[in-house]
């Protein structure tokens, strides 16, 4: 009974489905979108497609405008996220919910060249390819839109993407390419849903079993809006190369969480030297103003940084910051117990004081996402 009415395979011309799905990461980008909607609407005659615009609740009204957009044509799919941020997130949610066997990622700032997109639809059908990547250094590309800083920082991390991942392909830093869903849907569990180097992540995770094949464009110049790219993206990238080398054991946001840790070591260092030396307290009382003043910046650097999709605001923060401390409080007696358990077999001062700096920064990272940056 159950085969009577199993569906049976379709193609995308007989089920009425698109070819390709367009998937466009937004944030802050109204002035963008019709454009783009107009710029896909003429480049892809001929073609099946949807766009799916994957919009982070933008304040300027970006989903507005993308709904309004869908009531004309019925072609265009809205996905509004609420309390989530990030590209790379945003590009893995909007290519799952995707309909086509192709999709394909292109920024809203219309830097990117859609004309490309009907030659890359082309590699995919031929076979040749399961990754086709619009490229910037590949002969017949270019990314004279930079400024001197940014094609410093981007040339950077290419060089060391290809030197320390050992990535073949030349511009492993785009953000223009089309995957088949199918091989991107086996790699998805594996993606980081943090940071903005989406294709970075895809080849590395691919092992090299991903067929990649490269065509040039021009990087274009924005028209509307700001870059969302600033100081944090480096450390985004950094992270991504360091959970990369651990094969993913580590994650990104693990990693941007010790890294934090870190400086509120240096914190409660300061604070420590500057209550005893300066204000002449006692040690006990110095040392708790060391441990709450480190708590409270790396509270503040992980709603800024290693927790910013999931940012907490308003009354949230105060609400946040209180179970932070009774995490970190509670992550402080796990330390000293697990330090004086590793002590009492193998009496190395370092190795005990480490195994217990490890379990509390395990500790107050497990129950920091648990309780004080749950998604909601």
């Amino acid at each position: 009974m159950n085969d009577a009415i199993k569906p049976g395979p379709e193609t995308p011309s007989q089920a009425g489905l698109p070819e390709l799905s367009v998937v466009v990461p937004t944030f802050n980008e109204r002035d963008n979108v019709t454009v783009l909607y107009r710029r896909l609407e003429a480049t892809l005659t001929g073609i099946g497609w949807e766009v799916i615009f994957v919009d982070d609740n933008s304040p300027d009204g970006t989903w507005e405008v993308v709904r309004g957009l869908a009531r004309k044509d019925s072609r265009v799919r809205c996905i509004r996220r609420i309390g989530r941020r990030g590209l790379s997130g945003a590009c893995i949610e909007g290519i799952l919910a995707s309909s086509g066997p192709y999709a394909a990622v292109i920024d809203a700032d219309l830097q990117h060249d859609e004309t490309q997109l009907p030659k890359m639809v082309a590699l995919l059908r031929s076979g040749k390819a399961e990754l086709v990547v619009g490229s910037r250094y590949i002969e017949g590309g270019s990314a004279d839109s930079f400024n001197k800083q940014r094609a410093g920082a981007s040339q950077l991390a290419t060089e060391v993407a290809r030197r320390v991942l050992k990535v073949e392909v030349a511009d492993p830093m785009s953000g223009f390419f089309m995957i088949r869903r199918d091989r991107f849907e086996q790699l998805a569990p594996q993606l980081s849903t943090q940071g903005f180097k989406i294709l970075l992540d895809l080849i590395v995770t691919g092992q090299g079993k991903l067929r990649a094949v490269e065509i040039p464009y021009t990087f274009g110049s924005r028209q509307h809006g700001e870059s969302k790219l600033d100081s944090m993206v480096a450390l985004d990238f950094l992270g991504l190369v360091l959970a990369k080398l651990t094969h993913d054991v580590v994650s990104l946001r693990f990693l941007l969480f010790a890294m934090v840790g870190g400086t509120g070591l240096v914190v409660h260092l300061a604070t420590l030297f500057i209550a005893l030396e300066i204000f002449k307290e006692p040690f006990a009382e110095a040392q708790a103003a060391g441990a709450l003043v480190a708590m409270t910046s790396n509270f503040v650097l992980n709603n800024f940084l290693t927790y910013r999709d999931q940012r907490l605001k308003g009354f949230a923060i105060l609400r946040g910051l209180l179970l932070f401390y009774l995490v970190c409080g509670v992550g402080l007696l796990a330390n000293v117990g697990v330090a004086f358990a590793v002590f009492d077999q193998e009496p190395i001062w370092w190795l005990a004081g480490l195994a217990g700096a490890l379990m509390g920064v395990v500790w107050n990272y497990a129950m920091s996402g648990l309780f004080v940056w749950r998604r909601r």
